[in-house]
């Protein structure tokens, strides 16, 4: 209805809701201050009518109530909840008109959303309410609403931006709230602090235009564009230090990382410029086996690599820029930390994690280890293509609030360059913002202008504060950009023309605060460029010295302690440790109710050591863990269904079928100082993996195992074995001893449950990198577990994978007597008790690994005669390959003419394709080497049980019996 029809009617304001007769009742105001300020045919309309009525005669702002003291003119009711929905609504929306992106003035304006015709507010009306009626805590300039508006409009839409609104905490929200309202970490900064941080800008700036004209094209992935990152972690150290932390540890992608070492890790700029020129610094290249975590004998490329430093308060060295104040005695050491990564960008993140929870666990005493967040907190730096695209970020996010997992909350910050690799954002992510992830998980959020430092420091101060306040996660989204391509050989005006002439444009941060402290008469241009020439001319006698040095490259060999085997590891235990140990485990307290079900299983351990019985697997484990903690060595034990067991074996954890509360056996030992430490993990196969990972590296002395619900669940986790586990020492000389127990085994259960992809352990097994092992026995199991633990924290360890059973966790034939615990050591290489007959009648040596080697002896025992010319060796470790062990069974048998290698798996899969060309270097000469098994396939197994009854049959028949052709394709 048009406003010349309007005024025909009796009354014009009935057809106008309440909510629109607010905005005619502003637009009003406006009439009567100046109607030529109106629109002329809504002047008309107050000409005739006058003030807007409700329906029912009374005037659309009449509602009034008077101030809070009861005194002075009225206000509108209507006004004041207006008023305070639209501070509101600044509060969660404002960050939509903030100033963050340095390359443009230009703010997404959303005046539709925060301006005062949405909610039907009139300024003079705004006037006249107190400040304090919509906003308690007001400060005192702040005097009435209209201010209120004005003063929150301009706090959130600075180049500090804030997203608080989808924390649901309302003490959080608050309290986020509040900090940034009352602005209390936007003091003043010192000038001499301004002068710093000034002087730390140019240093960044210097080193990378040193570093891009020096080595024209190479990759360093130049921090450029996002300068200020430095002196932000610089700050953030501190606070972390002076607050009492002495573990700080980092996580970071290529982008600014050699910065960052140079200026934060204390990484020498000789070492550095020495790795662009393949010069070796002779003395800052620690041995294998040092506290040097960035060579191996392989090594990486530069920007992977990772660096430790110690900062000692006691010699006063300090690596940081802002240290003031010392702790109330002067002296502290803290280690800062930045770990080694691959270019699987954001891989590292849940490894640093576990670096953070070792530093903060003590693990010297029973039960589970007491965490203090306080001693160490982890600082991790993403990219911005790689926070959205990334999904190990979801799943480390995930872990921040789990109890096996948690560190105290960790300080993110995203390198935010608007692109990645020549991806424009809109192609990149669904999201407004690339931080947009964190809010699944109420993470507070702010986005800073990278060009703005001191308000990127206001951003570190209200980050830290956050964490030690809740003890959870904040991410500070970084804007800025790249100044070259994804890395300095791209042109990336091929891709990105329009962004990179304004960028080509754009003053570096370090010149416009420059300008900024000259303008405040605080900087001096001439000593400003004695210091970069002072600098440029370090960085150049450095280089030269470096080139002159060239010829002393020399590869680095591998260590000759890798190559030593552990067979000189005694593993045996006394039987009667073992007994006190097992009643240990079933002593749990007459008060605390055990399922009887599972009550009644475990009672049958009682007589398990006894002579003449046979012991289980789950019972094998139980005592290896059991004395493994004896011995004084913490174990920590994550996994998807752990504490019970994939397959209800385990029960390392009780619940009271009364109360439901918990009860661990391994936690009420005798005499044991070390934690057993076990939680069920997320449905996260990738980020357990490689938190556990980290874990292990900081923690060194203590057995990390990681077990998978089932073998093949650890596909998901392959860049953590091919990037971290298998290769992390050759690159880094980063030792690790981590288990990986992966249940395996074929049972007709179909391709997902039937094989841990043994296939590819063994693929990537070199160098004697790790240990392989298919096991048969649970005390071949209790000695391998057991030698684990005994190389820890020393020049031997690696880490250990085992194929675990399934079925064979309960099969008569998979049992142990206790002498073999007590008496025994682990065997590479075991004899079939069955095929035990004369050597000179042994013609066919059958070789086999794992749940099928039992399957024959089931077979065999079944049968009316066993067959005196078959001899039946299991290789129970895999790799490191049992050559000598094989070897002497071989000599033995000088009838010996064919050797078969029998698998479950296609031949294409398991170990076939590692075994051959190792079996064929040793086999007797004249000796025939065939394959028995299943043929190559596309998937694992079969889902059809009757087909793989079938397939299991004739293997194991073939394998049997002389007549059968072995061999099959």
């Amino acid at each position: 209805m048009t406003a010349n029809e309007t005024l025909d009617r009796t009354n014009p304001w009935q057809s106008f809701s309440r909510l629109n007769l607010g905005y005619v009742d502003e637009q009003y105001d406006k009439y009567l201050d100046d109607p030529e300020t109106v629109d002329p045919t809504l002047r008309r309309v107050f000409d005739k009518w006058g003030r807007p009525k409700t329906i029912d005669g009374v005037p659309a702002a009449s509602h009034t109530v008077l101030d809070n003291e009861g005194a002075g003119d009225p206000f509108d009711l209507d006004q004041v909840v207006g008023a305070v929905r639209l501070a509101d609504r600044i509060r969660a929306y404002g960050h939509l008109l903030a100033h963050v992106n340095p390359l443009s003035d230009m703010r997404v304006i959303e005046t539709h959303l925060m301006d005062l015709a949405q909610f039907h507010l009139s300024p003079k009306k705004l006037k006249a309410i107190p400040s304090k009626v919509i906003w308690p805590e007001a400060p005192a300039n702040v005097r009435n609403a209209l201010d209120v508006v004005g003063y929150l409009r301009d706090l959130y839409s600075r180049s500090l931006a804030y997203e608080f609104s989808h924390v649901q905490d309302l003490r959080e929200k608050n309290w986020l709230n509040r900090a940034v309202e009352s602005k209390r970490f936007q003091n003043p900064v010192p000038d001499r602090e301004k002068i710093n941080l000034l002087k730390q800008l140019v240093k960044v700036e210097a080193f990378e235009h040193f570093l891009h004209k020096t080595f024209v094209g190479q990759k360093r992935f130049s921090i450029e564009g996002l300068d200020v990152l430095v002196p932000m972690l610089d700050k953030l150290i501190q606070f972390g230090v002076h607050d009492g932390s002495r573990q700080v540890v980092i996580s970071m992608a290529h982008r600014g990382r050699l910065s960052v070492l140079a200026h934060i890790l204390g990484k020498p700029y000789e070492k550095i410029l020495a790795e662009f020129v393949h010069a070796p610094i002779k003395s800052m290249v620690p041995s294998e086996g040092s506290k040097g975590i960035n060579y191996g004998w392989t090594g990486d490329v530069k920007y992977h690599l990772g660096a430790a430093r110690e900062i000692d308060e006691v010699n006063k060295k300090y690596p940081l820029q802002y240290m003031g104040e010392t702790d109330d005695d002067g002296m502290f050491q803290v280690k800062l930390t930045l770990a080694n990564n691959p270019s699987h960008l954001e891989m590292v993140d849940p490894v640093i994690e576990g670096y953070a929870r070792a530093a903060q666990d003590n693990r010297l005493k029973e039960g589970y280890p007491e965490q203090d967040t306080g001693k160490a907190f982890p600082i991790m730096i993403h990219g911005d293509a790689a926070f959205t695209g990334e999904g190990i970020v979801a799943e480390t996010l995930n872990l921040s609030r789990l109890s096996g997992f948690n560190t105290g909350g960790t300080i993110h910050i995203i390198a935010n360059n608007q692109l990645g690799f020549t991806t424009n954002h809109e192609d990149g992510r669904s999201t407004a913002y690339a931080s947009d992830l964190a809010k699944g998980y109420e993470i507070p959020i702010v986005h800073v202008n990278a060009d703005d430092p001191e308000a990127c420091l206001t951003a570190i101060q209200l980050a830290f504060e956050y964490r030690k306040t809740f003890g959870k996660d904040f991410l500070i989204d970084l804007c800025g950009y790249r100044r070259y391509g994804h890395n300095e050989s791209d042109d990336p005006s091929a891709t990105q023309p329009v962004l990179y002439q304004e960028i080509q444009k754009h003053l570096p941060v370090a010149r416009l605060y420059q300008v900024k402290l000259e303008r405040d008469g605080l900087a001096n241009p001439e000593k400003l460029k004695d210091y970069q020439k002072h600098l440029n001319d370090k960085f150049q006698k450095i280089y030269q010295a470096a080139r002159d040095k060239e010829k002393d490259l020399k590869e680095i060999p591998f260590p000759d302690k890798l190559a030593q085997p552990l067979t000189y590891i005694r593993t045996a235990v006394p039987i009667e440790t073992l007994r006190a140990l097992n009643q240990d485990l079933l002593d749990w307290p007459e008060s605390f109710h055990v399922y009887p079900k599972l009550a009644r299983i475990l009672r049958r351990r009682e007589k398990a050591l006894n002579p003449g019985h046979q012991l289980d697997w789950a019972t094998g484990e139980s005592l290896a863990f059991a004395s493994i903690l004896k011995d004084g060595t913490p174990i920590r034990f994550t996994g998807q269904d752990v504490e019970r067991g994939t397959f209800a074996q385990r029960h390392a954890v009780f619940h009271d079928v009364k109360t439901g509360a918990t009860y661990s056996p391994y936690h009420h030992l005798k005499g044991v100082r070390a934690t057993f430490d076990i939680h069920n993990s997320p449905l996260s196969e990738t980020a357990v993996i490689g938190f556990e990972y980290g874990y292990n590296v900081f923690a060194p002395e203590t057995l990390v195992i990681w077990e998978a619900q089932f073998g093949d669940f650890a596909n998901v986790g392959q860049v953590m074995f091919d990037q971290f586990v298998t290769a992390g020492r050759a690159k880094w000389g980063q030792r690790s001893g981590l288990v990986l127990l992966l249940p395996h085994g074929y049972e007709g259960m179909g391709p997902e449950h039937s094989s841990g992809r043994l296939e590819r352990f063994l693929q990537l097994s070199a160098e004697n990198n790790w240990v392989v092992a298919n096991l048969t026995t649970p005390a071949q199991y209790f000695h391998i577990l057991r030698r684990q633990a005994a190389i820890l924290n020393t020049d031997v360890v690696r880490p250990l994978v085992i194929m675990t059973p399934k079925s064979l966790l309960r099969h008569p034939k998979a049992t142990s007597t206790p002498k073999d615990l007590a008496e025994g050591h682990f065997n590479s290489v075991l004899e079939d008790p069955l095929t035990a007959g004369d050597p000179d009648r042994i013609t066919r040596v059958a070789l086999c690994s794992g749940k099928v080697a039992v399957d024959l002896s089931v077979e065999i025992e079944a049968s009316a005669s066993r067959p005196d010319w078959l001899k039946i060796l299991r290789v129970e470790e895999l790799y490191p390959f049992p050559e000598k062990d094989l070897q002497a069974y071989f000599s033995r048998y000088r009838n010996l003419n064919e050797i078969v290698w029998l698998q479950e798996e296609p031949k294409n899969m398991g170990a076939w394709s590692y075994a051959e060309p190792q079996i064929r270097k040793i086999a007797p000469k004249g000796t025939r080497l065939s394959y028995i098994g299943r043929p190559s396939r596309s998937s694992t197994a079969t889902g059809e049980p009757k087909f793989h009854k079938q397939e299991q049959k004739r293997i194991i028949s073939e394998t049997l019996h002389k007549n059968e052709k072995a061999g099959q394709e």
